[in-house]
């Protein structure tokens, strides 16, 4: 089943912040923002246990319990098991640092077998107190996390997850499955394998302003070759394109910054914000079935949601491209 088929809208709303992500955000502040979210009509919901240890997922859960299970499309993903011993070490992420270091105490078991499957999605209904999942999202098995021994990761998911994702999606159990990565390079992968496909994938900050060249070329042909929808995640570039300091889930380089104040600067000439250049850009290709921006403050859903629906005017799109700002290849609105 196509993702578009799926999902509610072209706005849904990534949980990755409500896991403490960068900082500690207070209960009633993150209670809000998803309250926020669906009160601006937001029905798409993507969570993992790896935010936070199982925190943003109960955060979600605890608000989406008292709302229609039948009105919203709720997405997760599987590869960290959520234990119930703390951890006693300082956790490897690869590259992401401490990212979710004011997270739950929970130690995280990473293991992309079939059994660990079962596991992450039996520890996800719990913490989101439901009773089924729309898409399950194969999650980080890529070089940002593993480095040279990612494929060996792959291979374990290969086997594992995707087997059982795919066994449960043809029982009807769930709508649909894919990857949730910060790389294109697993998907290739994936979509090339004869094995049952993929009905979707998130990719995260690939397919932004800032960074499309690659998953322009490689990735999202052999997708739209196969009818596989993609879910932008990220389309902030980890915030930098929304007024943040980070990028790449660390301080921006020198480069990022020159860069984004360029297209700054080209946005204000126009009278349109960063926001809606973003998301408006990362929906364009025709692959995107929808856009995940997260969030921590009910504020920033009100700009979101404001952002999808500005009305920006096709000669911001070719000054855009005249620039040199975006690949002369990638799909812009309004055909620019």
């Amino acid at each position: 089943m196509s993702l578009k088929d799926i999902l509610p809208g072209r706005l849904g709303f990534g949980t990755a912040p409500l896991g403490n992500m960068f900082r500690a955000i207070p209960d009633d502040e993150a209670r809000a923002t998803v309250e926020a979210a669906w009160d601006h009509g937001i029905r798409f919901y993507d969570t993992a246990p790896f935010y936070g240890a199982g925190l943003a997922e109960e955060r979600l859960g605890e608000v989406l319990a008292g709302k229609p299970r039948d009105e919203y499309v709720l997405s997760t993903k599987v590869g960290r098991v959520v234990l119930d011993e703390h951890e006693t070490d300082v956790p490897d992420f690869g590259e992401k640092g401490g990212l979710f270091e004011h997270g739950n105490p929970n130690r995280i078991l990473h293991e992309w077998t079939a059994d660990a499957t079962e596991r992450s999605i039996e520890g996800s209904l719990k913490r989101l107190g439901t009773d089924r999942l729309d898409i399950v999202w194969v999650h980080d098995i890529a070089q940002d996390f593993h480095g040279d021994a990612w494929l060996q990761k792959f291979e374990e998911a290969r086997t594992g997850a995707f087997r059982v994702l795919s066994r449960l999606r043809d029982e009807g159990v769930i709508k649909a499955w894919g990857l949730g990565v910060n790389k294109t390079e697993p998907i290739e992968l994936t979509l090339a394998l004869d094995e049952p496909q993929p009905d979707g994938f998130l990719l995260a900050g690939r397919y932004t302003l800032l960074d499309h060249e690659h998953a322009l070329t490689r990735l999202l042909p052999m997708a739209q070759e196969q009818g596989v929808d993609m879910v932008v995640g990220g389309p902030y570039s980890s915030g930098i394109l929304a007024g943040g300091t980070h990028f790449e889930y660390q301080q921006a380089p020198a480069e990022i910054v020159e860069r984004v104040g360029k297209l700054k600067a080209l946005a204000e000439k126009h009278a349109v914000s960063i926001k809606a250049a973003a998301l408006q850009f990362s929906l364009a290709h025709p692959a995107s079935a929808a856009v995940i921006p997260g969030a921590t403050r009910p504020s920033r859903i009100a700009e979101d949601t404001a952002a999808l629906n500005e009305t920006v005017p096709a000669t911001f799109w070719t000054d855009l491209r005249a620039a040199g700002l975006v690949s002369p290849a990638a799909p812009l609105p309004n055909n620019a």
